[in-house]
């Protein structure tokens, strides 16, 4: 599929969609971690079209603000109907060849199938292209009309189906290829339906009348032509969705060691060799480096994570973690964490908005909360930042090679020098100078004793 051919592709994403039950416009719903209009536009711009229209409607803003720059948006002010919601699309993509129209409650779409009806459009020299789709249970759908030698005669709404017509049978799936100069003169003469409403499955009818070229490919995988209307069919579509994802990623080297409890987003990349286990979710755009371990039980939201680290029964928000750095089980990396390389962050562990550095050791039942760490630092267990005093958040900062004894109260904004320490249950308030000692509560400094030296 080449670009010269200028194809624009036209979304269909002006809809409310009352069956959902929902404030929020129905193609924002999340279809494995992304919107649902999103996984549409992303196939469109894989299937080689050059520009990407989304004609909204309820819910404008939101919708326009969750495509950012994918799409260009064109307004649809009243709710008359598909056909009147592709018309509004006309002054933005009269100049395209071939236009690819798309419904943005459609999010199983793959690229590749559009490749292969944009194809097989320009292969026919059709007028209009049309996906189907084969289906025991259509009940639901408009039905594709041929006459004996196979060719379409129409699309028929469910709704007007006779009583006794098949509940299976081919389905039209409501994407399109049309020749651009074909298709804008043909929608002005839709004829409004009892409902009030331009129903754009007309167009079928009315091209088989004037013996235009009609072309169509059926879908190798039915699941592409389920449109989302309620909570149950967008579950359904979410177990589709990440079903295609983990085997995606099995096949291009991750190892998932009970795939049906693994939760992977559209947008998580996993580097080859890593091992997700049970019960863990990867959410957002999180990044996995390669041979890396994670789960049982973990969760991943926004995060990158290097090689050859483990995150085990742990929770990992918003952080970069480096290479070489084991976390967990049963500790939590908040958003603003950063775990430098080699990092140990053992059990029941809380680290947020901070920066670890290189081989630091936090063992466990600590908090870090706003902190530096410098390198080969070790952290007993029990150790708290006290970082905040009731209005505001302060720093903590500790030196290379410091030594933080159990117990220790580090009471923001606190400074701990290179090499200094401090002895288990201190409370301190006042910095401690490079390679001292802070005893007691409050703690008081000292020199290290050579017993006590590092």
């Amino acid at each position: 599929m080449t670009r010269n051919q200028r194809w624009t592709a036209i979304i269909l994403a002006a809809g409310q969609g009352t069956r959902m039950k929902s404030r929020a416009p129905k193609v924002l719903h999340h279809v494995a971690g992304v919107p649902m209009v999103s996984h549409v536009v992303r196939a469109a711009r894989e299937a080689g079209c050059d520009r990407v229209v989304a004609v909204v409607g309820h819910g404008a803003a939101e919708v326009i603000e969750a495509l950012g720059d994918d799409a260009e948006p064109v307004h649809q002010r009243e709710q008359l109907g598909t056909g009147h919601a592709l018309a509004q699309a006309e002054t933005a993509a009269r100049n395209a060849e071939h236009v690819l129209v798309l419904h943005g409650d459609v999010p199983l779409t793959r690229a590749e199938t559009l490749r292969q009806m944009m194809a097989a459009h320009l292969e026919a020299d059709a007028d209009l292209t049309m996906l189907t789709a084969v289906l025991d249970d259509a009940a639901a759908y408009g039905r594709v009309r041929r006459d004996a030698a196979g060719r379409v005669l129409d699309i028929v709404e469910a709704a007007d189906l006779q009583p006794g017509e098949s509940a299976g049978g081919e389905i039209n799936a409501g994407m399109y290829c049309f020749r651009g100069s074909w298709l804008w003169p043909r929608l002005k003469s839709i004829p409004r339906s009892a409902k009030g409403e331009y129903y754009l499955t007309s167009l079928a009818g009315a091209a088989a009348h004037e013996g235009a070229r009609i072309a169509t490919v059926v879908a190798d995988d039915p699941s592409e032509a389920l449109g989302i209307n309620d909570r149950v069919e967008l579950a359904n579509a979410d177990a589709v969705m990440r079903e295609r994802i983990r085997r995606l990623h099995m096949l291009n080297g991750v190892t998932l060691l009970d795939p049906q409890t693994v939760y992977i987003d559209a947008d998580v990349t996993i580097g080859q060799d890593s091992v997700i286990g049970p019960q863990t979710t990867l959410a957002g755009r999180t990044r996995i480096g390669a041979d890396t371990r994670i789960g049982p039980g973990s969760v991943v939201r926004d995060s990158a994570i290097g090689d050859r680290c483990r995150i085990e029964l742990s929770v990992v928000e918003e952080a970069t973690v480096e290479d070489d750095v084991d976390c967990g089980p049963y500790s939590h990396l908040r958003a603003g964490t950063y775990a430098c390389r080699g990092v140990h962050i053992g059990n029941f562990a809380e680290v947020k908005n901070s920066r670890l550095g290189r081989h630091t050791k936090m063992g466990h039942f600590s908090y870090v909360g706003d902190a530096e760490v410098g390198e080969d630092v070790n952290i007993g267990a029990g150790t708290i930042t006290c970082n905040y005093d009731g209005v505001r958040k302060h720093r903590t900062v500790i030196g290379d090679g410091a030594f933080i004894g159990s117990d220790t109260m580090l009471v923001a904004p606190v400074t701990i020098g290179r090499g200094a320490r401090t002895a288990a249950g201190a409370v301190v308030n006042h910095d401690v100078p490079d390679g001292k000692l802070a005893v007691g509560a409050p703690s008081r400094i000292r020199d290290v004793a050579p017993d006590e030296g590092s």
